[in-house]
Parts: C-alpha cells; sequence; structure tokens
C-alpha cells in the first residue's frame, strides 16, 4: 500500500470541513484505509456545529472551527475552502499540526510541497507544515503520465476535461437532479450553482475566467502539472468542461513525447505503474468511463492510441473518481507517506 505507515503510534487526526463531500469522503478513507487515528476531530461552520456523524463506529459530533481546535492535532485534513485554509491553515502549523490541505491557497506557493505520492513524494522531505493537494484534474493526469514521463520525457500536453458536479460540492449534485426531474417533467429548470441549466448540457466554464481566455481551472491544470512534476519546459493547454454527470472526472489527454512511443509500450509501462489500472480493449467496449470509477480508487487509462497529428504523440482517455483520488484519498496518501518516513 503506497505509504502505508510503519509505525504502531497513532496520530491526533482533525478534518476541516467535515460535513461536506470531500469531508465525508476523508472519513471513509480513513476508515477503510485503517489510518492510525488516536482521535479524530470533525469540524466545520458553526451551522454544522453539533451535528453527529460516525467514525469507527463511534458516534462524534461536529465542533465550530476555531484557532483552538488544533491544540491536540498532529494531522489536520483541510477541504473547507480557500479562505478558511488561508485563515485556519498556518493557525494549525503554528500550533504543531501538519496540514494537507485541498484548497487552492497555497499549491502555488514557493517552498509549499504540491504532492502526489506516486509521483514526487520526496518534497514532503522539505514542508514546513503545510502540504498542498493539487487540483482534482491534475492529479489524475499525473497519475497517469508521470510514468511514461520518466520513460520518455513530455514535451506538450493538451488536454480536454469532463468533469462531474460533485466537484463543485453537494449543492451542485442536488441541482442537477432537480434540473433533470424538472427538464424530465417539461418543467423549468432553475439555475442557482452553475450559471446555465447543467442538466443536459456542458458547460466550458469552471471556476473564473481569467484576462488570457482560460479560466482558473485551467490555469491550475498547467502550473500544478509542472510544479508536480519538477519540469517547467512542458508546454501545455487545457479545456475545462462541467458535465452533467454525478461523479467521477474524465480527460481526453494528447501528449507530444521527446522520441515515437508505440501505443503498446505504453500500456506496458502503465500496467506496472502505482495507482494506475490500464483498461483498453476498444473492440469489447472495454474502456474507463465515470460511472465504472466512482467509489474506487485507481486512476483508470484507456482508448491509448497514435495521435493521428504527429509522429511522436499519443492519445489516451484518463478517469478517476474526483472525491476519492482527486481529493480525499490523495491527501490521505499524503500523510500515510508523512508517517511513514517520520515526518510528522
Amino acid at each position: 500500500m503506497l505509504g502505508s505507515p510503519l509505525t504502531e503510534r497513532k496520530y491526533h487526526t482533525a478534518i476541516v470541513g467535515a460535513t461536506g463531500l470531500v469531508g465525508q469522503e476523508f472519513i471513509k478513507v480513513l476508515q477503510q484505509r485503517n489510518f492510525p487515528m488516536a482521535s479524530v476531530h470533525l469540524l466545520a461552520s458553526d451551522r454544522s456545529a453539533g451535528r453527529r456523524m460516525l467514525v469507527n463506529q463511534t458516534e462524534i459530533e461536529v465542533q465550530e472551527l476555531s484557532p483552538n481546535s488544533f491544540d491536540p492535532v498532529d494531522i489536520a485534513l483541510f477541504s473547507a475552502g480557500t479562505d478558511i485554509s488561508k485563515e485556519y491553515a498556518p493557525i494549525a502549523a503554528k500550533r504543531g499540526a501538519v496540514v494537507v490541505d485541498n484548497s487552492a491557497a497555497f499549491r502555488m506557493e514557493p517552498g509549499v510541497p504540491l504532492v502526489v505520492p506516486e509521483v514526487n513524494p520526496e518534497d514532503l522531505e522539505h514542508h514546513k507544515g503545510i502540504i498542498a493537494n493539487p487540483n482534482c484534474s491534475t492529479i489524475q493526469m499525473v497519475v497517469a503520465l508521470y510514468p511514461l514521463h520518466k520513460v520518455n520525457p513530455i514535451k506538450r500536453i493538451i488536454v480536454d476535461t469532463y468533469q462531474s458536479v460533485s466537484g463543485t460540492g453537494a449543492a451542485a449534485v442536488d441541482e442537477v437532479i432537480a434540473q433533470s426531474r424538472a427538464v424530465l417533467e417539461s418543467k423549468a429548470a432553475k439555475a442557482s450553482v452553475y450559471p446555465h441549466q447543467i442538466a443536459f448540457n456542458l458547460l466550458p466554464e469552471i471556476d473564473l475566467f481569467l484576462s488570457d481566455g482560460y479560466t482558473k481551472e485551467e490555469w491550475k491544470m498547467i502550473h500544478e502539472t509542472r510544479k508536480i512534476m519538477h519540469d517547467e519546459t512542458i508546454a501545455i493547454s487545457a479545456t475545462c468542461v462541467r458535465v452533467p454527470v454525478l461523479n467521477s472526472h474524465s480527460e481526453a489527454v494528447h501528449v507530444e513525447f521527446t522520441h515515437a512511443i508505440t501505443p503498446q509500450e505504453a500500456r506496458e509501462i502503465l500496467t506496472g505503474a502505482p495507482g494506475v489500472k490500464v483498461l483498453d480493449d476498444p473492440s469489447a467496449h472495454v474502456y474507463p468511463h465515470p460511472w465504472a470509477a466512482a467509489r474506487t480508487d485507481e486512476v483508470f487509462v484507456g482508448r491509448i492510441r497514435k495521435d493521428a497529428s504527429h509522429p511522436n504523440g499519443l492519445a489516451m482517455w484518463v478517469v478517476a473518481d474526483n472525491l476519492r483520488k482527486g481529493a480525499a484519498l490523495n491527501a490521505v496518501q499524503i500523510a500515510e507517506v508523512l508517517i511513514s518516513r517520520g515526518l510528522v
């Protein structure tokens, strides 16, 4: 198991944003992986304080987040948004906790490791109390591409994403379900989470638009990939699209390598890569798709083929559960590596 704890010590653990979709996934992943918790502190806003949640067959009351929440904490898993992370992650780190933050608050900060354990676990050696969990779409792409990059350096990536509504949160999941019912009943679909109806629709707008026409989500994929893979020379372009899928993100990825590489060579490399599962037999309709990827831990890769536009190119289809490998699982794996390397 990647980064599995090598010690019998148990750790006081906090989950910030415990009642959100990723917070609830943190709880599931910690339990499923038998994470060595001496205690767990469930933290959220005053609106959620008092709610009781089940952790390892024990009901635990959600507490309102405050600066004093971290006094007994060794590891703090954050998923409560950028503003909360900016305010409370430094407080938690100052009080002795190691923070693994799922927001964008610190990802591009110099000196803050941005880590995918299958790719750059060694960056954790230099942490100063805060570690950034990358963007969900970035995580699954680099897990699939880094094993190939090590063998045949990547020169260019063109990626188009098809991102599920759970990446926005519980309100977006509720909205697409309500809109779908309305449309099927020939009623008006009301949009509040997104600027347009998402049911039976696609929106090429994730996060804010920037002055160059790209969105912040697309910018994240470009710059986070370079930081994680330690290669600023890789040319990257992204188009990120929200789709009416409840869970799991999908990506069409076109890659230019330094040298020619065959699809079979890529399949062989990826078959032995950590965290990757190759599903690639189109003649039998075998390829990754979001419904099957939901509630799983792997990054699935299929439709591996020569890129018809470049002699050194490959095209592939990459799918992963955005709440698990794209968020909670990756963060817990970071915590496991910290423990196994004695960094917490």
